[in-house]
């Protein structure tokens, strides 16, 4: 790494390593209290319900296990509901929104001055503070992830008909923003050692297309659960082939990879703002880069493609992809927090880590020597022969006392939507989801939350095992 580089990540591991209590940015402390009257008052209402529903709305959608893999369990056994709680306590969620009074006054400020619209003035340095954060020259905010996905693979050249190498092991989004384009994903395994996805697969899959004269025409890289793919590899290869690497960090702002921040890898990275991740704007997302061409492609497609005339023109299809600036403004009072918010979240996992070491068939989440994760989710898997519970067992007990833990990614190969596609390998995401489990991760756990989570896990019931090994 460059000297500049190597300046440049001080001060950002210097940014994410801001003292807890350290007070905001002077540009934020005078703010100015919000106007009375009905409408700002419902907005700073609507602000508090947010945070209480985003928890369900953004992450509560029943997943099921397929026949060839488990038995289906019932809908109970992920869909919570209040009245099947034994405990009087508080209920614990997988990843809530984490948002305070900074959030709150930089968005009713914004209200205030009349720009509400997908435009405005928190838009703007919302992308600069990103784009300083991560040391690229471009942020694009965009409505959603997903978004950012769709327009990064258009701009990186994906038509329909293409072939888009694409981990298995994600979220259903990364595989539906290249059907977006009428491309075809094809997937590949993960590794063992970080559960993304496997460069061997990759170098094996680009040797075959160039043999048969049918490169794909992109390759898309995922961070999962907050750590970075192998990018050193992947972008050796991705060099080797001329093919454009796309990276889905959706999952992992604050992450890096020997000493670059995650997003910041091939072509174009992405990030989520979506109310589950590790910080909020409620709904929304990014498209960073390098590359002016990549960031003005992206802006123009975003806007509908509308051409700089005085009258409406428009040469291409267009979407109307972009940010509010109320969003943004919530996002802002965010990134500042964000290095509290992966400190908070490694507390967690460390807690669980050294709280279950000792039993039995449990094995967490491979750490990769190259990077340092964002802690988005604590990740295990469960052996049910040697624990005496399954994974579903672990979040029906945990869901009983009002405890929110969840299965890990199913497989895009083995979704209905996607069983028709090509795919390498697949027993090492099938493993991974079939014993996967994900414990509450939020940043605005307390101590007693994990303690609760711990004993939970602790006190699921066991089967003790027969002649034959099973439970």
């Amino acid at each position: 790494m460059s000297s500049a580089g190597t300046s440049h990540w001080a001060g950002h591991r210097a940014f994410l390593s801001r003292p807890t209590d350290a007070e905001p940015d002077s540009r934020y402390r005078e703010i100015g209290g919000a106007k009375s009257g009905f409408v700002v008052q419902a907005l700073a209402e609507l602000f508090k319900v947010v945070t209480i529903a985003l928890p369900i709305a953004c992450d509560a959608v029943p997943r099921s296990l397929p026949n060839d893999l488990a038995a289906r369990p019932s809908a109970s056994t992920y869909g919570f509901k209040r009245h099947q709680v034994t405990s009087m306590e508080d209920h614990i969620y997988l990843s809530p929104p984490h948002v305070g009074d900074v959030e709150r006054k930089l968005l009713l400020k914004a209200f205030d001055s009349n720009w509400v619209a997908p435009a405005g003035p928190d838009l703007e340095a919302f992308e600069r503070e990103v784009a300083a954060l991560l040391n690229v020259r471009h942020a694009v905010a965009l409505a959603s992830g997903t978004a950012a996905l769709h327009l990064a693979l258009q701009v990186a050249g994906v038509r329909a008909g293409d072939n888009v190498l694409v981990p298995s092991f994600t979220f259903v989004a990364t595989a539906n923003a290249v059907t977006y384009l009428g491309a075809r994903p094809v997937f590949l395994d993960s590794s063992t050692d970080t559960w993304n996805l496997d460069p061997l697969l990759v170098a094996e899959e680009l040797d075959r297309s160039a043999r048969d004269g049918r490169l794909p025409k992109c390759v898309v890289a995922v961070d999962l659960y907050g750590q970075c793919a192998d990018y050193d590899p992947l972008l050796e290869l991705c060099a080797r082939y001329g093919i454009p690497l796309v990276e889905d960090a959706a999952e992992a702002l604050g992450a890096s990879y020997r000493g670059r921040a995650a997003g910041t890898f091939g072509l174009a990275g992405v990030l989520s703002f979506n109310g589950n991740k590790i910080i909020t704007t409620g709904g929304g997302g990014m498209l960073v880069t390098d590359h002016d061409y990549v960031a003005g492609q992206a802006r123009y497609l975003a806007t509908q493609a509308r051409d700089p005339v005085t009258h409406y023109e428009h040469r291409m299809v267009g979407y109307n992809y972009r940010l509010s600036n109320l969003l943004a403004a919530i996002g802002r009072g965010q990134i500042l927090m964000l290095g509290e918010r992966v400190k908070a979240r490694q507390k967690t996992a460390r807690y669980y880590r050294e709280s279950l070491a000792d039993l039995p068939g449990i094995e967490f989440m491979p750490l990769a020597n190259y990077g340092l994760p964002n802690y988005w989710l604590t990740c295990l898997l469960i052996d049910p022969l040697v624990l005496g519970a399954s994974r579903d067992d672990i979040i029906h007990h945990l869901a009983e006392r009002g405890i929110e833990a969840r299965p890990t990614w199913k497989p895009m190969h083995l979704q209905p939507v996607f069983l028709e596609c090509a795919m390498s390998g697949g027993a090492v995401c099938e493993n991974l989801f079939r014993r996967g489990l994900c414990l509450p991760s939020g940043s605005n756990l307390t101590d007693h939350d994990r303690e609760r989570v711990v004993d939970a896990v602790r006190s699921v019931p066991r089967r003790a095992r027969t002649a034959s090994g099973e439970c």
